[in-house]
């Protein structure tokens, strides 16, 4: 018989999602990220969490356009979708990503993690989506030199300087959207001087550590 192995319940985390393509040094920022005490920032998952948000945008849709009444007759072809716990669903789908994806530790103050998969044509619904699922949650964007990019990797394989392009201006437009839930970083320039950092650290309101973001510089990360 499966038994529900639930974890402890966490109403203290705060969530960070690095928002960026593919190619851009993100691994690198993760690790950057993950020298923080109490940060846990885990890689991509394919853009697991969007499927998520198809399945609740999908029921709070069909339950608006059924209605209440239609939707708790028992002879209708849509019976029960007038009774979806909408909220219910946003709680447990934050639970199931605490569960699965995330797994924070006992230590662990900020986790999220870091995606390249953003370029759905519904990108600010779906952040929205993510914000009411992680209350509070922030958002680092994170761009490079697309020259650099276009070399890396499979955007070498073929002209993929429009789609580089496109999803670029995407996130720009995002993070331009989202205010203060927002802080846009570059590859290029944190890599040459890693003290630009230091805003990021400033507005995540961790103290920073030069020598400690230099030290994750040395190992070698995927970029």
């Amino acid at each position: 018989m499966f038994e529900r192995r639930g974890r402890e319940r966490r109403d203290d985390l705060s969530y960070l999602f690095v928002v960026t393509y593919g190619r851009s040094g993100s691994t690198l920022l993760a690790g950057i990220l993950n020298s923080i005490p109490g940060y846990l920032i885990r890689g991509e998952n394919r853009d697991a969490l969007h499927h998520l948000f198809l399945f609740h945008r999908t029921l709070a849709d069909e339950s608006a356009r059924v209605g209440t009444n239609l939707g708790r007759q028992r002879t209708h072809p849509f019976y029960g979708i007038g009774d979806v716990p909408l909220d219910r669903s946003l709680t447990d789908i934050r639970t199931l990503v605490l569960d699965t994806v995330l797994r924070p530790k006992k230590d662990t103050r900020v986790t999220g993690f870091k995606e390249i998969r953003w370029y759905h044509p519904d990108l600010e619904e779906y952040v929205a989506w993510l914000r009411d699922v992680f209350p509070g949650a922030r958002f680092l964007v994170n761009t490079r030199d697309h020259q650099s990019v276009l070399k890396s990797g499979w955007w070498a394989e073929g002209d993929h300087a429009s789609g580089l392009a496109a999803a670029e201006a995407g996130i720009l437009a995002l993070a331009e959207s989202l205010g203060e839930a927002a802080y846009r970083v570059h590859y290029d320039d944190y890599v040459a001087d890693p003290a630009v950092l230091r805003g990021m650290f400033d507005w995540l309101g961790e103290p920073f550590d030069e020598a400690a973001v230099r030290a994750v510089m040395e190992r070698k990360h995927s970029v």
